[in-house]
C-alpha cells in the first residue's frame, strides 16, 4: 500500500493544534496504520469494539478495566487540542483515527481503578514522571534523560509556550488545577549511539568512559554527529544521516568513541539553547539515565552548554516523580546532587565546527 500523503499545509495545522509536527515518532500515524492495514483491526471498528490508545491506555484497561489515559501521554500523540485538552476532532480526521475509539483522558491523579483491590492513584508518561521528579515545578526548570535517546523537558507555566524549534506539551494536569506546560526536545540517538559503538568494537564497557586524557575530539577536529535515526529537534530531519569526520593515521577508537560522546553532547547543547529562546533557565539543569553516570561526559555537557549540570544520586527518578504525584513524601531520597560547573574547554570555534558537521549530515539519505 502506497504511503498516505498529507496536504501542505497539514504540518502546520498539527502544530498548531496539538504542538506536533507529522512524524511517525508520534503516536497518531501509527494508530492510522493499525486502522487502514490490519484486518482485524478495521473488523473490530466495524463491529463497534476497537480500542485505539497508547499503552498506559492498555495496561489501565486490561487491568483496572479503566479505559483512560492523563493528559500529558495524550499531548503526546499528535491527535489533542492542547487549547482544549480534550482530543481534537480536526487532527483525528486528519489522520484517519476514529475519535470514539480513544481513551477518556483524566487529570494524573484521577482514579484509574485498582489492581487486586490496590489503587492505582496516577498514570503518566515517563519523561512527564521524570520531570516531576527531577523537582522541576517552575518555569526555568529543567531536566534532560539519556536513555536510548536525550529528552530534555522544560517547565514553562500554565500556558502554552510561545512557538519555537522544541515542542510545546504537558508536563502533568493535577486534579483541580490548570495544566503546567513544558517544552519538549529530543535527541534520537544517545545511549542507542553508544551501543553502537559498543558494538562495532570502539569500547567494551561504561567504565571505559569516565575519563580520556588530554584535549577533546572535538578540539583535535574529530567530529562524530550522531544521526543513526536522524536528527529530531531543532533540525527534524530523518533524512540526516550519521558522520564520523576529521580522523587521520593516529585516530584511535579511544578518540572515535570520545567523538561519540562530545556528539552526543553537542545535539543536546542545541536542545539547551533552543528550549532558553522559550523560558529563561534556571542556575543548572539536572540530568539522569546511563549517560550521567560519565563524568566526563556531564563536563563536558557543563563546558560545551556554558551551564552547571547536576546529576542526582537517585537515578530512579521516574519513580521518585510517581511516588511525589500519589503525595508520598520523598523527602529523605532526595539527597546533594554532583555538580559539574562549565570551564572554558569548548569554545566558540568547536562550536562552529560541529555545526559544519551537521550541515554535512542532513538530508543524505534520499
Amino acid at each position: 500500500m502506497p504511503p498516505c500523503r498529507l496536504p501542505p499545509a497539514a504540518e502546520e495545522r498539527s502544530k498548531s493544534v496539538c504542538g506536533l509536527p507529522l512524524d511517525p515518532y508520534f503516536s497518531a500515524s501509527k494508530l492510522a496504520w493499525l486502522v487502514k492495514n490490519i484486518p482485524a483491526v478495521s473488523t473490530a471498528l466495524q463491529a463497534g469494539r476497537l480500542r485505539l490508545g497508547t499503552t498506559d491506555a492498555f495496561f489501565l484497561d486490561r487491568l483496572c478495566g479503566t479505559f483512560r489515559t492523563d493528559l500529558a501521554t495524550a499531548s503526546r500523540t499528535g491527535l489533542i487540542d492542547l487549547a482544549t485538552g480534550s482530543w481534537s476532532e480536526e487532527m483525528c480526521d486528519l489522520h484517519g483515527v476514529p475519535r470514539h475509539c480513544l481513551p477518556d483522558i483524566a487529570a494524573v491523579n484521577e482514579t484509574f481503578g485498582t489492581i487486586g483491590g490496590t489503587p492505582v492513584k496516577v498514570s503518566i508518561v515517563d519523561q512527564q514522571a521524570a520531570l516531576y521528579g527531577h523537582d522541576c515545578r517552575k518555569p526555568g526548570d529543567c531536566k534532560i534523560t539519556f536513555g536510548t535517546g536525550a529528552f530534555l523537558l522544560s517547565v514553562t507555566g500554565d500556558r502554552r509556550p510561545p512557538a519555537s524549534d522544541l515542542l510545546p506539551t504537558i508536563a502533568w494536569h493535577r486534579k483541580g488545577e490548570a495544566p503546567t506546560f513544558a517544552v519538549e526536545g529530543g535527541v534520537y540517538d544517545a545511549g542507542s549511539a553508544l551501543e553502537w559503538a559498543r558494538n562495532i568494537g570502539l569500547f567494551s564497557a561504561m567504565e571505559e568512559l569516565g575519563s580520556f586524557e588530554g584535549p577533546s575530539a572535538l578540539s583535535r577536529g574529530i567530529v562524530f554527529v550522531p544521526a543513526l535515526s536522524g536528527l529530531a529537534a531543532p533540525y527534524w530531519d530523518r533524512q540526516a544521516a550519521p558522520l564520523f569526520i576529521g580522523m587521520d593515521h593516529a585516530t584511535d577508537r579511544r578518540d572515535m568513541v570520545r567523538a561519540v560522546l562530545e556528539g552526543i553532547a553537542m545535539l543536546t547543547v542545541g536542545l539547551i539553547e533552543a528550549a532558553a529562546q522559550v523560558v529563561p533557565l534556571g542556575e543548572s539543569i539536572s540530568i539522569d539515565g546511563g549517560l550521567s553516570q560519565s563524568s566526563y561526559f556531564a563536563q563536558f555537557l557543563a563546558s560545551a552548554s556554558r551551564r552547571s549540570i547536576t546529576v542526582p544520586p537517585m537515578h530512579e527518578l521516574t519513580a521518585l516523580g510517581l511516588a511525589e504525584l500519589c503525595g508520598v513524601d520523598v523527602s529523605g531520597a532526595r539527597k546533594a546532587a554532583q555538580t559539574f560547573t562549565p570551564d572554558a574547554s569548548v569554545s566558540t570555534a568547536e562550536h562552529a565546527r560541529f555545526a559544519r558537521a551537521i550541515e554535512r549530515a542532513r538530508a543524505w539519505r534520499q
